[in-house]
């Protein structure tokens, strides 16, 4: 049997700047995190000449064609790998839908585990732009390529998209004090909504395709805070990082009308006033988990607790998509 696991991600800054309609005219940057919740996937053979796909739905199927599972379909077919004695299933520790980036990493652990059944090595960029492939330019999804990078290289990662498509990841260059510092007061709670990331982000990506002046001047303006973020981080100044995710949050519910809804908003500013200095919706928005960063989180888990919202506790994952 093989094993792989991946995991999912938060948004530290710069989200959004990761779409091919945005960068490929202006370059992108964000800095993403790797947690230590994760998408799983095992393989292994059986005695039945059918390949077996065990997820929220049970397929048998005999041809590639036949799958119905996008993005299982188009593994197999990408790593040219016939439908044959073998059984995939998966498992994850969140639901998808929850903006942590389930997708990339249900990608890349896909892919991961079908090198691994080849006997074929994969640097994590290529395994990155494999899932990029897969899912942006043969699915189509208007999606950023966030996701498919940090689930791959795992960590606390800078990512710069260059017009041309390349990614440059590196690492974000900070102490182990304020690494732990920011993960011991960055905060998480459900929100207990659920939403499609491609819904959500189909309108930011058609403005932008438009050249929608709007548009563009707010990518523009989250790519600065992006790298004031980074600045923020690696000069260890956590309160200023607080107030830019503020202010990233602002900028990011003028790109959608679905972004929120009265209750996150609600919320949203129970947190500031609670201890909290700064927060947003992770992922593309519309529900999924608030992330807040904290000056008194003993008070805002209280607060937060008291109106239902469970906290989701984490630690960074330093590994990235990997074979256990």
């Amino acid at each position: 049997m093989i094993i792989t696991r991946s995991p999912l991600r938060i948004s530290l800054g710069g989200g959004g700047t990761d779409l091919p309609s945005y960068y490929e005219g202006n370059n992108g940057f964000l800095i993403a995190g790797a947690i230590d919740k994760y998408v799983y996937l095992t393989l292994h053979e059986t005695f039945v000449k059918e390949l077996i796909l065990n997820y929220s739905k049970l397929e048998k199927v005999n041809k590639i064609e036949n799958i119905e599972h996008p993005i299982f379909r188009e593994a197999l077919r990408l790593l040219n790998i016939e439908p044959s004695n073998i059984e995939i299933s998966c498992m994850a520790d969140i639901p998808a839908g929850t903006g942590l980036g389930s997708s990339g990493s249900f990608t890349t652990a896909l892919l991961k585990i079908l090198h691994c059944y080849k006997k074929s090595l994969i640097h994590p960029e290529e395994l990155a732009e494999q899932a990029c492939k897969i899912e942006i330019d043969i699915l189509n999804e208007p999606i950023g390529k966030q996701d498919q990078y940090i689930a791959a290289y795992g960590g606390l990662t800078c990512f710069e998209f260059q017009k041309d498509g390349r990614v440059i990841a590196k690492p974000l260059k900070f102490s182990e004090n304020t690494r732990h510092e920011l993960q011991d007061n960055l905060l998480l709670f459900f929100t207990g909504y659920s939403r499609s990331a491609g819904s959500i982000l189909k309108e930011q990506d058609q403005k932008t395709k438009q050249s929608n002046t709007e548009m563009i001047k707010n990518l523009n303006h989250v790519k600065e805070m992006g790298l004031a973020s980074m600045d923020a981080l690696e000069s260890g100044d956590l309160n200023q990082f607080g107030k830019i995710m503020h202010e990233h949050w602002i900028r990011k519910k003028e790109r959608a009308k679905n972004m929120t809804n009265p209750k996150i908003d609600e919320w949203y500013n129970l947190a500031i006033n609670n201890g909290a200095i700064g927060g947003k919706l992770i992922g593309a928005g519309g529900g999924g988990f608030l992330m807040f960063y904290c000056k008194d989180k003993n008070r805002l888990i209280k607060k937060m607790n008291n109106f239902g919202l469970e906290e989701l506790n984490f630690d960074f994952d330093l590994e990235g998509t990997k074979l256990i």
